[in-house]
């Protein structure tokens, strides 16, 4: 078998021919290949089209054999496409533009899913900046354009990137669970890019939304998608009445300043923040005695149970009633914060509501964030949305890379 066979075999390339192969100075193995197809191809939409000149010779990192870089070496032709005009001839080998070739790439962005870019540079020898460019090739090449078909359940979310209030706003396709969309800002505007991708007979095929409170959001799923249903999200909610019973807590801690009862008071944060259930029998003797000792604290935390029990109600009419009925004694309650919690409450009741009967939440959205998260502290931060962007629909857009890694026999 003769050399060029091998090589044409070992680069693992099938569009192509290898013509010559030599060693460079530095210890890199040059391989000299051309595009097994006569009439050249268009580089930028593929079509045939005729020769016009032909550019000085060019280099592709390809995989390394061991510890020995390959480099393809081709001198490309330029073609006179009737509908592009003057470009540079398609590669077999790469994609328009890249220095690189696919099956490089597709290494690049595989281990870029599962390290850091500065391990990736070690691992494969390229610029540290260069990685990020190549995983926003591939997601370009391999985010599947269908993926804003079939759309019925999406939940919507923010991501904190950067201090000083740099976010992203994800959207989330509940029933496929990926990343169908992302962009900069968490305000209504933020969605408008989204939306238009997605046109407007495709809104009008959404039926659910799942959001948190915020009301840029809110602004933007009603203008745009007024037959949905605005479903919020359970976290959120209980929130807004744990941080109403925490207040209660620290109030009464700065009322008791100078105290013993302060630091009892104090001491009790996290018991009364936790499920019944899960009390060991010292916190129900404390609970006890806060129930005895500091009634107000007490009735923070009957309103905080209350509430929980409404949202667990498995029949939605039920429930429906007993959070009207917990409205009605929270603001009647003489505790601020619980007042307050319950005004956003009633006016947030009707996407309450609708958690009750679809039992829909944001945990999709959430655990997709935390993989975010995940991926942000990896590369210590992110300077650039949309390099962020890149990774989180390289580790959560549903996204299947073919890396070429050796297979069992």
């Amino acid at each position: 078998m003769r050399v060029t066979s091998v090589l044409r075999r070992l680069v693992g390339i099938a569009e192509l021919f290898v013509e010559e192969v030599q060693f460079l100075v530095n210890g890199d193995l040059s391989v000299g290949v051309r595009p097994r197809w006569r009439l050249p191809r268009c580089g930028q939409c593929g079509q045939r089209a005729p020769g016009y000149d032909r550019k000085p010779l060019r280099s592709w990192l390809h995989l390394p054999f061991g510890r020995t870089r390959v480099v393809l070496r081709y001198a490309p032709r330029r073609v006179a496409c009737r509908q592009c005009g003057i470009r540079v001839e398609q590669m077999p080998w790469a994609e328009h533009g890249s220095r690189f070739s696919r099956p490089f790439e597709e290494l690049v962005a595989y281990l870029a899913q599962i390290s850091d870019q500065t391990k990736v540079t070690q691992l494969v020898g390229i610029a540290w900046s260069t990685v990020g460019s190549i995983v926003q090739r591939v997601i370009a090449q391999r985010l599947d354009p269908a993926r804003f078909e079939g759309l019925r359940h999406i939940g919507i979310d923010e991501f904190s990137y950067r201090k000083r209030h740099h976010y992203i706003t994800t959207v989330v396709d509940h029933d496929r669970r990926r990343v169908i969309w992302a962009g900069q800002g968490r305000s209504a505007d933020a969605l408008t890019p989204f939306f238009e991708a997605l046109g407007a007979r495709r809104c009008r095929k959404i039926r659910l939304v799942t959001i948190d409170m915020a009301g840029g959001y809110i602004k933007a799923v009603r203008e745009r998608l007024p037959q949905a249903t605005i479903v919020f999200d359970r976290f959120h909610v209980e929130r807004l009445v744990l941080d109403a019973l925490d207040k209660v807590r620290r109030s009464m801690v700065r009322e008791l300043e100078g105290q013993e009862e302060a630091k009892t008071v104090k001491n009790t944060r996290f018991l009364l923040l936790k499920n019944p259930w899960n009390l060991s029998p010292l916190q129900e003797t404390k609970l006890a005695d806060v129930a005895r000792d500091h009634r107000r604290l007490y009735r923070a935390y009957l309103l905080k149970e209350c509430f929980a029990e409404a949202l667990d109600e498995p029949d939605p009419l039920e429930a429906a009633a007993a959070l009207k009925r917990w409205i009605q004694w929270a603001v009647r309650s003489r505790l601020k914060p619980f007042v307050r919690a319950a005004r956003t409450v009633r006016k947030h009741l009707y996407g309450i509501i609708a958690y009750l009967e679809t039992h829909l939440t944001n945990a999709t959205v959430e655990g997709l964030n935390t993989k975010l998260r995940m991926v942000a502290r990896r590369a210590y931060g992110f300077h650039s949305p949309s390099a962020l962007i890149s990774m989180l629909f390289l580790v959560s857009g549903g996204i299947e890379l073919n890396p070429p890694l050796p297979t069992q026999s």
